[in-house]
């Protein structure tokens, strides 16, 4: 009998540690996840770096929210025109602006370079269109003949103009004087076109409609200080180099 009662109480203490491992362990059910990485592997090596250097600007990598502002991938130069336009008074400019800005406290070189910039795009695309009544305000008698000449030959012939301004690298005041009342200042405009010309058929009689040309003006405007007229008219236009 003795030894019954050991193998019955070795059963029961059996019975009771197998109880306690599946409090402690739990019980499988089938549904359970696989570890999150086999203990036994490698972690995976940290990505390379990226090539691409980053620049100002860039979005973050992995923000999909923050997008780079237009112009801020490369420095601008400062100017004094809107736009990235380069407008200066020259040196040369330097004693004639003084001089005018004496005779018209009013005078804003700055204001002045924009409103020119203004005229020089109304005066380039109205010449390639013979618009001269759009030409005639802008320009002093004789400019305008000299224009609505050019215009009245190039119809004669059945020529067509074309003239895309592409834009403005600069539009600086090169020379100014006060001749008695009279204001004259001259703008140095470099620009970039494209200039075609086509005969009756159509066809390119002169100019390549797929080459942006650099074109280099000095346009001489003036005005009379004691006017009250605040409009400035072209007296003189030629190009340089």
């Amino acid at each position: 009998m003795g030894n019954n009662y050991d193998i019955i109480l070795i059963a029961l203490v059996a019975v009771f540690l197998i109880l306690r491992l599946r409090a402690v362990l739990g019980k499988r059910t089938g549904n359970e996840r696989p570890p999150a990485r086999d203990p036994f592997t490698p972690p995976a090596p940290p990505p390379a770096p990226s090539s691409k250097t980053p620049r100002i600007g860039d979005a973050p990598i992995g923000n999909d929210n923050v997008v780079p502002m237009p112009g801020t991938l490369r420095p601008s130069n400062a100017t004094s025109g809107p736009g990235g336009i380069r407008a200066t008074v020259l040196p040369s400019a330097s004693a004639g602006v003084a001089a005018i800005r004496t005779a018209d406290s009013q005078f804003d070189p700055t204001m002045f370079v924009q409103g020119a910039r203004a005229a020089f795009t109304t005066i380039v695309e109205a010449f390639a269109k013979g618009d001269t009544p759009a030409l005639r305000p802008l320009l002093d008698p004789p400019t305008f003949a000299s224009f609505e000449g050019a215009i009245r030959g190039r119809n004669e012939r059945r020529e067509k103009a074309e003239t895309t301004l592409i834009g403005f690298e600069a539009s600086d005041i090169s020379s100014a004087e006060l001749q008695g009342s009279q204001a004259l200042v001259t703008v140095r405009f470099v620009t970039e076109q494209i200039n075609v010309v086509r005969n009756a058929e159509g066809q390119i009689a002169d100019g390549n409609p797929n080459e942006v040309q650099k074109v280099v003006d000095l346009w001489t405007f003036r005005r009379d200080t004691k006017s009250s007229d605040p409009n400035w008219v072209l007296i003189k236009t030629e190009s340089e180099g």
